[in-house]
């Protein structure tokens, strides 16, 4: 007896699911990667340094800011004296808490002098200056 059978259709492999499988991957990635918060970067000109070193800045470190009139910035806005000091208070607050200060040359040294008795005030004695490296030719 001959048994008839259908024609099959053929295989093939559908790209609705692989698709909805690729963007729940993405969304998970997005979601679970913790991102890196990016300082707001001040229009500084930067002292010159025979010494300076490359050092990347970590996490922990509070970056303030002195612009060429010799207005403190936190996370690139700029900040009285109640909150610089309330931020370093905070910092303190950390173990070995770190501070590093942007300044630009053309800033008088009073200005400076402040931000690093503020410092001080709060015991913090691990400061740091950004400097750029001098170019060699």
């Amino acid at each position: 007896m001959r048994i008839a059978h259908e024609e099959e259709e053929a295989v093939e492999v559908q790209m609705a699911p692989l698709i909805d499988c690729v963007f729940l991957l993405l969304v998970f990635f997005l979601v679970a990667t913790t991102m890196k918060k990016i300082e707001p970067q001040l229009p500084l000109e930067l002292p010159v340094s025979q010494a300076a070193l490359r050092t990347p800045a970590e996490a922990e470190t509070l970056v303030i800011g002195i612009d060429v009139t010799g207005q403190a910035h936190l996370r690139g806005q700029p900040a009285s004296n109640v909150q610089l000091h309330q931020a370093l208070r905070e910092a303190a607050q950390r173990p070995n808490p770190r501070v590093r200060i942007d300044v630009d040359r053309r800033v008088p040294f009073e200005f400076v002098v402040r931000v690093v008795d503020l410092c001080s005030f709060e015991g913090i004695r691990n400061v740091s200056f950004l400097t750029r490296e001098q170019p060699r030719y």
